[in-house]
């Protein structure tokens, strides 16, 4: 059972604005990269098409706080960290940390949940079970990790 992935990836320059940070925005894609990753590291991706129905995974909250900026150049690490499980949802927090700081430095944290949805005759969508396959493979991260 999992309940956590990192990404490591550098901060290319079309992510930065006018002062040369990166846009508050792309910490939203950075979390994304690293739900994606956690995916996949279980043998899945986000558009579950194996499974009848297929269900997919909308947000329904997102946020993020930061503490201090990244800049073009910088190595970023996005630790996922699974805050909650539900029949038909997950939680996720994100700390971000700049890795070429020495000691490596904390510069956001982030939360994101996620609802397992299906697709409905007239285009809706409805909330529905977390396959039983995926989710005996998720867990919650230990308490610790989540301070």
């Amino acid at each position: 059972m999992a309940y956590e992935f990192k990404a490591v990836r550098r901060v290319e320059f079309s992510e930065t604005d006018m002062a040369g940070i990166v846009h508050y925005a792309n910490f939203f894609r950075y979390m994304e990269t690293a739900e994606h990753g956690f995916f996949r590291e279980l043998g899945y991706s986000v558009v579950m098409d194996q499974f009848e129905p297929a269900v997919g995974w909308p947000r329904v909250h997102a946020e993020c706080d930061y503490r201090q900026p990244l800049r073009f150049e910088d190595e970023v690490e996005i630790h996922l960290l699974v805050s909650e499980k539900k029949s038909k949802s997950l939680s996720y927090r994100f700390k971000f940390y700049k890795l070429n700081a020495s000691p490596r430095v904390e510069v956001a944290r982030g939360s994101l949940t996620v609802v397992c949805v299906t697709k409905q005759a007239d285009g809706r969508m409805a909330a529905t079970h977390i396959p039983k396959a995926f989710a005996d493979k998720v867990e919650v991260a230990p308490a610790e990790l989540l301070a």
